[in-house]
């Protein structure tokens, strides 16, 4: 009885503190350790990134080609619509995100420029290295997400769909029973290694500020996207987003958008959606709708590479935001799934290391819960402006 009273005294424990253990961990170990002992560590969570990145492709392969298949499944016109506008938000939270960060960043992030030319130079090796390479590589994985998506969706595949779901079950089992309880491993190494190599103070310092700047866009954009919302459709902005309150602390406690979704709707039926608009653009919008994600780890993404003295260029990071709205579409539900989804384009588009990639997740994952907040309220925004969009056109037929 008491055993199984311990596992259920586990079971309680949220991926958020077990990561904020593990990072507490790591500097202790990092700050007086000895050298082998932190190499042990990060040989042992080296091996676990190593597994993650050969996950990556299967990743992508699961998730975006049935959530691609799926889209082709709805209401005609009235699914377009709110899969166009949901595009439309999250590119635009992305980039109102670069401009911002560029403007700011530069200014709280120079005292960890200052103090390395490379950081990742005073790293630690791992004693050893196993080498997991992937099936295939992120783009063909992409490609080929791509293509079965639109197939399945174009011939009304329903074999093939039943099959890609089934991938994409296998896919949130091994999140959630091996990639995600393991992933405080992965941060506790990361963390020790630079806590030995004397960066994590200037991380923190830098952090903390990014993390207020990334909270005042996730409160920025919902302004926004209330503002026009109602603007179109003739409703008090401000009335609106109270409603839409309780949604958003519910977002904070769940860190999930689809275990949201009984408040979000409820919610927006308060702010005079109707209910056959509200049933079908609420759910959908919890799978395709992540202007909150896009605006951190555009943000986050944009300071790990300004540490690193890479350079942070439109030309870089607008086809990644571009590509976060399509890689993030059915994102698993499990806390911290936009960054597993975002890992391939990290890595191939932004080109950033096995270390930083875990450090985006650390970083991600330390305030997904604001990120979610800001998705499922800006969803009420959506259903909002297609239901004024569509009682028009009903009314015009």
């Amino acid at each position: 009885m008491s055993e199984e009273m311990q596992q259920n005294g586990a079971k309680k424990i949220g991926l958020l503190p077990r990561l904020i253990l593990a990072i507490i961990a790591g500097i202790l170990i990092g700050a007086y350790a000895s050298e082998f002992f932190v190499r042990i560590l990060i040989t042992l969570s080296g091996i676990f990134g190593n597994f993650l990145s050969f996950v990556i492709p299967l990743i992508i392969i699961g998730f975006v080609a049935p959530g691609i298949g799926d889209l082709g499944k709805g209401a005609g016109k009235i699914l377009g619509l709110t899969v166009v506008i949901a595009y439309v938000s999250t590119i635009f939270a992305g980039s109102a995100a670069f401009f911002v960060d560029s403007a700011i960043f530069p200014k709280i992030i120079e005292v960890a420029t200052q103090t390395a030319k490379n950081p990742e130079e005073a790293l630690l090796a791992p004693l050893f290295v196993v080498d997991m390479p992937p099936l295939m590589d992120v783009m063909t994985a992409l490609l080929f997400a791509f293509v079965l998506g639109i197939g399945m969706s174009a011939v009304g595949s329903k074999s093939l769909s039943a099959g890609m779901h089934e991938l994409q079950h296998i896919i949130e089992k091994l999140l959630s029973s091996v990639i995600i309880p393991l992933l405080p491993l992965l941060i506790c190494g990361t963390f020790a290694n630079m806590t030995y190599a004397g960066q994590v103070q200037t991380l923190f310092k830098t952090f903390a500020k990014v993390y207020l700047v990334v909270l005042a866009l996730h409160l920025a954009i919902i302004f926004v996207q209330y503002l026009f919302a109602c603007f179109v459709a003739r409703k008090n902005p401000f009335r609106s987003i109270a409603v839409m309150f309780p949604a958003y602390m519910t977002a904070i406690g769940t860190q999930s958008s689809a275990a949201t979704i009984p408040v979000t709707l409820r919610q927006t039926k308060k702010n005079g959606v109707r209910d056959d608009v509200a049933d079908f653009v609420i759910p959908l919008c919890a799978t395709i709708h992540l202007s909150g994600s896009t605006i951190t780890l555009t943000s986050c993404s944009i300071a790990v590479m300004m540490m690193n003295n890479m350079p942070a260029a439109w030309s870089n990071m607008f086809p990644f935001i571009l590509m976060l709205g399509v890689v993030m579409v059915a994102a698993p539900g499990v806390p911290g799934g936009a960054v597993m989804a975002a890992m391939g384009i990290l890595d191939s588009i932004l080109h950033f290391s096995p270390d930083m990639i875990s450090l985006m997740i650390a970083l991600y994952l330390a305030q997904d819960s604001f990120g979610t907040a800001c998705n499922v309220t800006g969803d009420g925004a959506i259903a909002i402006l297609v239901d004024k969009l569509t009682s028009a056109r009903t009314r015009e037929a």
